[in-house]
């Protein structure tokens, strides 16, 4: 993994997403991409983003606040045309024809819809055939740009307005998906679930991604006021509470080998603490739906185990 440097060095890289932008008062979303876009130095990127929250609100025709070469893709496909730019990339280079001092990076960006659902089988096809590219999934939990309708990534109990609380379902019926372990079972050289609380940790694992040759996944938390029915200003307050709690553990997968990158310890906090603050949750705290709350907490824990018991694992011999 890359170096985790001083916030003084970071602040010395270039800002490659502008402000001025129309993303909503505490979205993580354009947070999570300055600290991703840090990560590549100062290599020149091609972004491939898929439609949601951070393209409309980015690319508002004729503006942009995009400093490097970006490409608006369908909900669906982001990671295929990132593929084939990465792939076009490479034909122009062998034939001469595109010569540049610092090798140029590619990033797929897309929400937990376009990630975990809609464009699962394009962000699975990059990974399985092994493009020289970085995919990222800002993972705010739901459909948000749509009208926060429910996602495989929106935690039990939630409410959304595909998902809605009533007297007798009590939100989301099932657990979320575990897409970071997913993109692990690909077998690729770098996969790595980050919070933007942690600058340092994001960036650096940003840093790694870019650097490492083949295809990474980064899986970073996204905070979305409107959607979790939180304040604007507690999206990284948080964050951090979610990964103290193990909801959104912090870990790299590196050649097949895990590493967490935070251990709570005795630190670890109920999910409850941060559910409360969270509007999305408050049906859960009757009597009659108490035990949603339990569920997800006894399924945290034992993923939690599950984790450690893979970070414990001898590493693998190259």
């Amino acid at each position: 993994m890359a170096t985790k440097l001083s916030p003084k060095e970071y602040v010395k890289r270039e800002e490659r997403l502008t402000g001025g932008h129309r993303l909503c008062a505490g979205c993580g979303a354009g947070v999570v991409m300055r600290q991703v876009l840090m990560g590549a130095k100062d290599n020149p990127v091609v972004i491939s983003n898929a439609t949601g929250c951070l393209e409309v609100s980015t690319t508002i025709y004729p503006y942009t606040a995009w400093k490097d070469s970006y490409i608006h893709s369908a909900f669906e496909n982001t990671a295929a045309t990132i593929s084939g730019v990465e792939a076009a990339y490479n034909s122009l280079v062998r034939q001469g024809k595109v010569k540049s001092d610092k090798p140029y990076r590619f990033l797929s960006v897309a929400g937990d819809g376009g990630s975990y659902d809609i464009g699962l089988q394009a962000l699975s096809g990059a990974l399985e055939r092994g493009h020289d590219v970085v995919l990222l999934c800002y993972d705010n939990g739901a459909y948000m740009n749509t009208g926060f309708q429910r996602s495989a990534s929106t935690p039990l109990g939630a409410w959304t307005t595909t998902s809605p609380d009533g007297k007798v379902v009590p939100g989301k019926q099932q657990q979320r998906k575990n897409l970071t372990a997913i993109a692990a079972a690909h077998g690729v050289p770098y996969v790595a679930q980050a919070s933007p609380h942690n600058f340092r940790d994001l960036i650096a694992k940003a840093e790694t991604a870019f650097e490492t040759p083949g295809p990474a996944f980064l899986n970073v938390l996204s905070p979305c006021p409107r959607g979790w029915r939180s304040a604007d200003p507690d999206g990284m307050k948080l964050a951090k509470m979610m990964v103290q709690s193990c909801f959104w553990p912090m870990y790299e997968v590196i050649d097949g080998n895990y590493k967490l990158s935070f251990d709570p310890k005795d630190r670890k906090i109920p999910i409850r603490d941060w559910m409360e603050q969270q509007g999305r949750f408050k049906h859960l705290f009757t009597p009659e739906f108490e035990y949603v709350i339990e569920e997800g907490q006894a399924h945290v824990d034992r993923e939690w185990e599950r984790l450690k018991q893979l970070a414990s694992l001898p590493p693998i011999a190259e």
